[in-house]
């Protein structure tokens, strides 16, 4: 079968919860989203509010600090939120990328090998993260000061701690992390450096990005982990998948008879967060974000704003706002008009988002905001509204 765009469009948005929020727990809506990219802790709070019927935080609060979901670097080589039965095959299967993208050229400039590095972290893991203990990072890097000289350590540390089989500890803070960042580590410890594990795993991976963002490409499945294309090709082989053609007449891999809903399904208005996944775990992003908005939306440096899905597509950005009197809300900036209904959804939606984070941090991605400058000249005829909160 040959899909539109618009259609692919639909099969994610039902995949990803996000025609309809369900009605699920906080460990099967992580693993609905299969990875909630939480570079920005806040952003797995929005993403499962967006996705989850009657979503309370304090949930996912209790899903870090029980360990039914972790945080750490699973997919994409950048911090992700997963359920926590899916981290170690997660890892294992992007293993060999993040061995050679953060024990590479870094590390032989600081003048050790990849495999030295290698040997450090696992030494690191063993002496510093027994029975659950939490580290900081200066005692991690103590640690290796003290095998390595400082300045070394100093260099080889970025690396390795984005290797190391690590996740990142929750705390006290409004979204159960602090800015004083500590480690701790993986409870079922991947195997690392073993190709047979990584190819098995990768498999699995496979099987789990098609399930949540589907159907998808060669192309797709390697963006998305961040592994060579000819990995995944290779592990799609034994894989019992069904086949269709893209847009372009690519293929597309879906497992057999999963969902495609009508091209024409309705898809309601929604206030994403910043780096979600449904903008970023294809390697065509057209299927949710138009193309001449990509590189206002998804920017260099790789800040991807906090964008308004309107009509299953990206449609411009949002950001909190707080008067002098303390009272927030949400500016909303779309780039071409909408209609007063949508409007009005997101007003409903910019409701409930203020409410969601009247009682932890109203003002959100502060630190992000140098971005709405370069509107003016990206989008000349952008509309901005404020949309109060309740």
């Amino acid at each position: 079968m040959q899909l539109t765009t618009r259609r692919l469009n639909r099969a994610t948005l039902d995949r990803q919860s996000l025609l309809h929020r369900a009605a699920a727990d906080v460990p099967s809506a992580v693993r609905g989203a299969v990875a909630l990219q939480t570079q920005s802790p806040v952003s797995g709070y929005i993403g499962l509010w967006n996705r989850v019927a009657g979503f309370d935080p304090a949930d996912l609060d209790a899903a870090y600090e029980d360990g039914r979901v972790l945080r750490g670097n699973p997919v994409r080589m950048t911090l992700h939120t997963v359920a926590a039965d899916e981290y170690r095959v997660f890892r294992e299967a992007t293993d060999p990328s993040l061995y050679a993208a953060k024990l590479g050229g870094r590390i032989a400039a600081a003048g050790i090998t990849g495999a030295e590095a290698y040997a450090l972290s696992e030494a690191l893991c063993e002496a510093l993260f027994a029975a659950g203990e939490v580290r900081t990072a200066r005692e991690c890097e103590t640690w290796l000061a003290e095998r390595l000289d400082p300045e070394t350590a100093k260099a080889v540390w970025p690396g390795i701690r984005q290797y190391a089989p690590v996740l990142r500890a929750p705390g006290a803070g409004p979204w159960s992390f602090t800015d004083k960042v500590e480690y701790t580590a993986a409870p079922d410890r991947p195997a690392l450096r073993d190709d047979a594990a990584s190819d098995a795993a990768l498999g699995t991976l496979i099987r789990r990005h098609i399930e949540g963002f589907g159907p998808v490409s060669v192309a797709d499945v390697a963006q998305f982990a961040m592994v060579q294309r000819g990995r995944v090709k290779r592990a799609l082989v034994p894989l019992d998948l069904e086949l269709h053609q893209g847009p372009g007449g690519e293929v597309l891999y879906d497992l057999p008879g999963a969902a495609l809903p009508d091209e024409d399904t309705p898809a309601p208005p929604r206030l994403m967060a910043m780096w979600d996944n449904v903008f970023l775990a294809f390697h065509d992003r057209a299927r949710t974000v138009p193309p001449e908005y990509r590189t206002t939306l998804i920017r260099n440096n790789g800040d991807v704003l906090p964008m308004l899905l309107v009509d299953g597509l990206a449609a411009g950005v949002w950001r909190t706002v707080v008067d002098d009197s303390g009272e927030a809300g949400i500016e909303a900036t779309a780039f071409h008009p909408l209609p007063d209904d949508v409007w009005d959804a997101l007003a409903e939606e910019a409701a409930g988002l203020t409410a969601l984070l009247a009682d932890r941090e109203p003002d959100v991605y502060r630190r992000h905001r140098h971005w709405w400058d370069k509107l003016a000249d990206a989008v000349p005829d952008r509309q901005t509204v404020l949309l109060p909160g309740k």
